[in-house]
């Protein structure tokens, strides 16, 4: 209930009138959520320029939100509800994290009158329950400072490396009376280290043989143009980082020179013959699985760029330099002068497959040359397929800055709901959303969203009818060829008839005739359409 201002000083507001008044100078004007009752108070008399966007289950919001605000390049607005709302977005409160995305979440709290009770719904210890993955979390101390520890939270989001912050807020403090307060100018960049980079500079100059590893930070940074400059000036092969969720160079450029896999000794193999390798935007390196030996190969030096100095700590060997990936790459353009070198020879991309033959089931990199072939360039991939990456590595090229997403965590339940966020950032873009079947069950929720927002997303499933990354892993944990996998199988899942009861168009492809037509229709549908592929 609303507490009476009665005889305060002048010129102060309700919380809820300072906090609307503070989001709408931070130029957010957009709120995901999925209400409780904890939130109510926050939304009487709700803004007319507001817009509140519906997920149906909390994991969901949280995507939409992280894929909103990779889009448009601020903080999105994300309201949970108490506990049990940020338990179910924990998932992807962890991604956001390992995303970069800055996200001001709120959640609700029970009555500050009634939490030395142990209330129903109530949240034991609220600003702990989001750590570690969240910057910064706090339930303020008095009613009247909540306006203040959002805007703390905010700086801190955007902020590199930038990331989720949380304020827990009771029910009973949006009628309180308080001073407004007004949005600031804080520093969003650091510039790197002048005397360090000059050390990275003469080393690029001085290498035989560079080769650049891109992370997903260079094109959050907006630094595209900067490394493809740089790139081009030290004829180095550029290589993507492992589990980058960003495209971050163009994979049809001469120097592009592939993936490189989460495991230390196939990295080691993959980068040899290169004396120095630039870790620009990117951890050195991210792995999936237990290696042994060194981190590079023999005779090679590593140098690293990353806005991150968590990821500078732990780096095992090399110079690492904090900072802004797109100050520090201008500052190497300024300094670099190499020598001239020939250009590494061109990465041969995969063949193409040929069209199945009748009867048999699509292979995976036919269904997915098929789908380059008809999108537009421009188009914009929001991925969440983790048995078919390889394959996507191979037969889906991605060329500007912008157009590709996916998740840095590993944590499924991101991709869908997060072309949800994308298509609504980018107004009038034509987004893909390419999911696994097993993936998009994590946040099946999302097609009623984009339903309800008539947004112009195809939702491509890739359906294999089993976790089938789960079957690569287990020949790597010693299963035996053919050896089944407990609980990985994935039958009788109907993609279409999801899809139509949440209000969407829903199309199946099972033969090699109906996969075109299907996509083309998706791919011109003013609203959304779920295409369903059955594939091998």
């Amino acid at each position: 209930m609303d507490r009476p201002i009665g005889s305060v000083a002048a010129g102060t507001v309700t919380v809820r009138e300072a906090v609307f008044r503070l989001l709408r100078e931070f130029g957010i004007t957009s709120i995901f959520g999925n209400p409780g009752s904890t939130e109510l108070p926050m939304f009487m008399d709700f803004p007319e320029d507001f817009r509140y966007v519906l997920g149906l289950q909390e994991c969901v919001v949280v995507a939409m939100a992280d894929g909103y605000a990779q889009a448009t390049h601020g903080a999105a607005f994300v309201n949970l509800h108490s506990a049990a709302g940020v338990g179910h977005a924990m998932g992807n409160i962890f991604t956001a994290y390992r995303n970069r995305t800055p996200l001001l979440i709120t959640a609700g709290q029970q009555a500050r009158s009634i939490l030395p009770f142990d209330p129903f719904l109530g949240s034991t210890q609220a600003p702990e329950l989001p750590r570690p993955y969240v910057k910064w979390s706090v339930e303020p101390a008095r009613a009247e400072d909540v306006p203040l520890a959002i805007a703390r939270a905010y700086y801190i989001a955007m902020t590199p490396p930038r990331g989720p912050v949380l304020v827990s807020i009771p029910s009973d403090d949006w009628g309180v009376a308080t001073l407004p307060v007004d949005a600031r100018q804080v520093s969003r960049q650091l510039r790197p280290e002048p005397e360090l980079l000059a050390q990275v500079a003469a080393r690029l100059d001085g290498a035989r043989a560079p080769a650049f590893v891109a992370g997903a930070a260079i094109d959050r940074d907006g630094a595209w143009d900067e490394v493809v400059q740089l790139a081009e000036r030290h004829q180095a092969r550029v290589y993507v980082a492992p589990m980058s969720g960003r495209c971050s160079f163009p994979e049809d450029h001469p120097l592009w020179a592939g993936f490189l896999p989460a495991m230390r000794e196939r990295i080691v193999e993959r980068l040899a013959g290169h004396d120095l390798v630039f870790a620009v935007g990117a951890p050195a390196f991210t792995y999936h699985v237990e290696g042994q030996g060194p981190h590079l190969p023999a005779g090679a030096e590593l140098v690293q760029l990353t806005e991150d100095p968590q990821t500078a700590a732990w780096s095992p060997t090399g110079t690492s330099v904090v900072g802004s990936i797109r100050l520090g790459l201008r500052d190497l353009l300024d300094r670099s002068r190499p020598p001239a070198r020939p250009a590494p020879a061109v990465h041969a991309r995969p063949a193409r497959r040929s069209e199945p033959q009748p009867g048999e089931r699509l292979p995976v990199a036919w269904v997915l040359q098929t789908l380059t072939d008809l999108r537009p360039r421009d188009s914009i991939v929001v991925e969440e397929a983790p048995s078919a990456r390889p394959v996507i590595h191979g037969h889906l090229p991605i060329f500007a800055s912008e157009t590709f997403y996916t998740m840095c965590s590993g944590g499924l339940g991101f991709g869908l709901p997060a072309a949800v966020g994308v298509a609504l950032g980018k107004p009038g873009a034509r987004v893909i959303a390419l999911v696994g079947d097993g993936s998009a069950m994590y946040a099946i929720q999302a097609l009623w969203s984009a339903a309800r927002l008539g947004l112009p997303v195809a939702v491509v499933i890739l359906n294999n009818r089993r976790y089938a990354a789960l079957h690569d892993f287990a020949r790597i944990f010693g299963y035996r060829p053919g050896e089944p996998v407990p609980g990985t199988d994935l039958p009788d899942l109907d993609f279409v008839a999801l899809a139509t009861a949440q209000g969407m168009r829903g199309l199946r492809v099972e033969r090699a005739e109906e996969l075109r037509p299907a996509l083309t229709e998706a791919l011109a549908s003013t609203g959304p359409v779920l295409v369903e592929v059955e594939v091998a």
